[in-house]
């Protein structure tokens, strides 16, 4: 199987406080890979650091068969990121922040971004100062999938979402990685990643852990965290 994510030694300190360390992890083509630890574990920290967004002190970081250090601008062009915080501004109109989104990528997405808006149930005539947190995600996710991406990376995607746009969101992926893409997924929701994640990994304390399988026992996680906080 052909590595989409490879990064060997991934080490980064924000001056004496901890970022992530030693972080070494591989996600094959075609994987929804789920990457689950609590707030502040290290998973944002490891995702901007794959994107270019922070620089690390140590290791190394190849996306698509590409150098992330090298070749940054060829992998944002294939990746679909969508952060933990949805913002945007406030005045503009929804259907104005998607197109700005694709206009950056030089491409016409309007086909893709209309079927996503309707299946998210997004209103593309309202203005973000208009919109709930969870109808803003809807936003994100629509700016993360609308040039139909080889790699989408998603920080916390589902929290602000309804039961039934979860539900859609994760339909959405599955259709897009049965059509080649791949997919690392950053949560600390047990359930998502044990119901929707072929593989996974667990960070904590910024080391990272990688799991034979995402059928994680719910006791045995908290326990796992729990051992963490006590040494």
């Amino acid at each position: 199987m052909k590595h989409v994510i490879e990064i060997s030694n991934l080490t980064k300190f924000y001056g004496k406080h901890r970022g992530v360390e030693d972080v070494n992890l591989v996600v094959e083509e075609g994987d929804i890979f789920g990457f689950i630890g609590p707030n502040g574990a290290g998973k944002s920290t490891t995702i901007r650091s794959m994107l270019g967004l922070i620089h690390p002190q140590a290791g190394e970081i190849r996306l698509l068969g590409m150098d992330g250090a090298k070749e940054h601008e060829q992998i944002l062009s294939q990746v679909g990121y969508m952060p933990s915080e949805a913002w945007f501004y406030p005045s503009m109109r929804v259907r104005d922040v998607i197109r700005y989104a694709a206009d950056v990528r030089g491409m016409d997405c309007s086909a893709e971004a209309k079927m996503l808006s309707e299946r998210l149930k997004l209103d593309p005539g309202k203005r973000i100062k208009e919109l709930s947190l969870g109808n803003r995600k809807k936003v994100s996710i629509v700016c993360a999938m609308q040039h139909r991406p080889k790699l989408f990376i998603f920080d916390e995607p589902t929290s602000g979402l309804d039961p039934l746009v979860q539900r859609t969101f994760f339909q959405l992926i599955e259709e897009y990685v049965a059509a080649g893409a791949t997919c690392l997924l950053s949560s600390h929701v047990l359930s998502e990643v044990n119901r929707y994640c072929k593989h996974g990994a667990i960070m904590r304390e910024g080391r990272l852990t990688m799991l034979e399988t995402t059928q994680i026992d719910e006791d045995a996680f908290l326990n796992f965290y729990a051992e963490g906080e006590e040494s």
